[in-house]
């Protein structure tokens, strides 16, 4: 195993970064809908529920 000194390792990580793609993106969406849809569901379902009256 080669040692590099820290500043290299942090630039090849940042250039490895660039190149990834919309990975993270693409989670951070996926994961805002999904708790969008959940929260939509539940402020239009709150209103059929029954009132024990």
């Amino acid at each position: 195993m080669e040692h590099t000194p820290r500043t290299a390792w942090l630039a090849q990580a940042a250039n490895a970064a660039g190149q990834q793609g919309p990975g993270n993106l693409l989670r951070i969406v996926l994961v805002v809908m999904i708790v969008g849809c959940v929260l939509t569901a539940w402020f239009l379902l709150r209103g059929y529920r029954r009132k024990d009256e």
